[in-house]
């Protein structure tokens, strides 16, 4: 069965707007993705009703919030099939989920040369970490490469990971290229060589099924405002007795047990991982997020924006002065395009399409190492998620077919 599209696009009030005199058509959900009325309006019931400040008050209302607050987190573990409720840390975001792992594990189990493998298709967040760990502790960073069709080397991959590796850093879907990488095949072959797997999920958790049990990674991260949530809250999965044997990434309030003036002991899992004060409304959001997939059904929604994807490569692939970015293998691809217009900046097609009403994004997608190893500075990259319609791929592709009318090619 399809989604109802129509029925979706009314809970999403922002996408029902004219941007410069044209209907909106939103192409940038790999970077954010918009919240619909019910996640909004959640976060709203929350801040009117129930807003206190969690597991240190004894009145009703912090009781309200803890509760809250925790059941967001339990939600995420169904979501994600991991095994235990402490096993999820909430973070900022993905970034700051990764230097958590970088910090707390890296910089205390990897020491003077041992080797950290990582994708070079890899987000700077799941890139720079590593650097500091590998130049502090004097450790080697490798980088294993793509095959022809933008696929990972699976061959370079078992070449590079070694006795010598502690951590093999991947995404498990590439926010630039949008290949889907055999995450379970590279987590099985870190563990076989005795490392451990860290695993940036920020494309994957929206768009497809992700189940810790199955995949068995050590670390695993993503955003809630990559999944319908709001900004401000990402989560950390991470293996129980790792957790347990790791230092607190930051220290204050919350994730103490006792403080003395000179010594302090921790709180428990997963406590001792979020200190200060936590954003509780973003919790909350983040849970009703994944209440909203969830009732949609993922595979619907993963089988709309491959229908969407497809209809668009076969669009752009009509078009002479277009190159792609990634496989054409549409089994291996999820709802993510980069691609360039001969002899036009990206920057300048952005704004362009802009003028049409067509948002999506231009730049180096904060993966700088895949860009000159594929021999360039920037793409556009759109993408596509649960909102958008066949309608607004054509609006896409026409206006894209005009960028070069614009700056005085003529077609």
């Amino acid at each position: 069965m399809s989604i109802d599209i129509e029925k979706i696009r009314k809970d999403f009030p922002i996408l029902n707007q004219n941007i410069n005199d044209k209907p909106f058509v939103y192409l940038d959900s790999a970077a954010t993705t918009q919240k619909p009325i019910q996640v909004i309006e959640a976060m709203g019931i929350y801040n009117k009703l129930s807003n206190a400040n969690i597991h240190r008050g004894a009145y009703t209302l912090s009781i309200r919030a803890t509760e809250m607050y925790d059941e967001a987190r339990k939600r995420v573990k169904e979501f994600i099939n991991a095994p235990y409720d402490e096993s999820i840390i909430f973070t900022k975001n993905t970034t700051e989920a990764l230097n958590l792992v970088a910090f707390s594990y890296g910089l205390e189990n990897v020491n003077s040369g041992d080797e950290i493998v990582v994708l070079i298709s890899e987000h700077h967040s799941n890139i720079l970490p590593w650097q500091m760990v590998a130049k502090k502790n004097n450790a080697k960073l490798k980088f294993v490469y793509l095959n022809d069709d933008y696929t990972v080397d699976m061959k370079d991959f078992k070449e590079k990971v070694t006795e010598k590796t502690k951590i093999v850093a991947a995404a498990h879907i590439s926010n630039v290229l949008g290949t889907i990488n055999p995450i379970k095949e590279i987590i099985d072959y870190a563990h076989e060589m005795n490392a451990i797997a860290v695993i940036d999920g920020a494309q994957a958790a929206p768009h497809t099924k992700v189940d810790i049990e199955k995949l068995n990674a050590d670390f695993y991260a993503f955003s809630g405002h990559k999944m319908l949530g709001p900004m401000g809250i990402g989560v950390l999965y991470g293996r129980r007795e790792l957790l347990e044997k790791m230092g607190p990434f930051l220290s204050g309030g919350d994730m103490i047990e006792y403080v003395e003036e000179e010594s302090s002991t921790f709180a428990e899992l997963p406590y001792k991982f979020e200190a200060g004060t936590q954003n509780v409304e973003a919790a909350v959001g983040l849970k009703v997020a994944i209440d909203y997939i969830e009732e949609i059904g993922i595979e619907k929604i993963k089988n709309h924006e491959m229908e969407l994807t497809k209809y668009a490569m076969e669009k752009m692939n009509e078009i002479p002065y277009i190159t792609i970015y990634g496989t054409k293998d549409i089994d291996k691809k999820s709802s993510v395009i980069s691609f360039n217009i001969e002899n036009i900046h990206p920057h300048d097609v952005a704004t362009i399409l802009d003028s049409y009403g067509v948002a999506l994004r231009a730049g180096h997608h904060c993966a700088q190492p895949l860009m000159k190893y594929l021999g360039i500075n920037a793409t556009c990259r759109v993408s596509f998620y649960l909102y958008n319609t066949i309608e607004e791929v054509d609006i896409f592709i026409e206006s894209l077919k005009n960028v070069r009318k614009w700056l005085g090619y003529g077609s």
